[in-house]
């Protein structure tokens, strides 16, 4: 762990490589969202060190496409499997397109990874139904709950992005 008043590694290329294939390997990510979180450390790093920015910028670009030809980076099967991962969850797909989207995701491979899982209205009626059983929703519940409790329940089903369809609110 770093201490407080630590100063930032300087960002050279070798740094930024080495930080790019360590993020990989734990997290599961977009091109978009690699290039800032790498463009942050350039960002520190020219604050503190004053490298130039637009250099590393462009190495950053050239890794990012490098890691893409070599497959170390897809962002289709990001998509695909971070969609699936939220779909689990019980995210709707508005709430799994937005998502993607802040991840940086183009809207084609969002399309794809949403029509992966499935027909829509069959989809969407299993991301609540996962969604219910998560938060113990309805008939999942412990206990029956009351109305008003039911009434919250449908606005938190609601508020997550499911619609209000007669078999989601029995």
């Amino acid at each position: 762990m770093r201490k407080k008043d630590a100063k930032p590694r300087k960002a050279t290329p070798r740094h930024l490589e080495n930080s790019a294939l360590y993020y990989l390997q734990r997290f599961a990510t977009s091109s978009e969202n690699l290039k800032r979180v790498l463009m942050r450390k350039v960002a520190r790093s020219a604050y503190v060190h004053d490298t130039d920015v637009a250099e590393s910028e462009a190495f950053v670009q050239d890794l990012i496409a490098r890691f893409q030809r070599s497959g170390l980076l897809d962002d289709a099967v990001f998509a695909k499997g971070r969609a699936e991962t939220l779909h689990r969850r019980g995210n709707s797909g508005r709430q799994i397109r937005a998502k993607l989207r802040q991840k940086g995701v183009a809207d084609d491979d969002i399309d794809t990874a949403l029509a992966a899982l499935g027909d829509g209205g069959e989809a969407e009626l299993a991301a609540a139904l996962n969604y219910a059983k998560r938060r113990r929703f309805g008939p999942f519940a412990a206990k029956r709950p009351t109305p008003e409790q039911r009434e919250k329940q449908l606005a938190s089903l609601a508020r997550a992005g499911h619609q209000a369809d007669k078999e989601i609110s029995r």
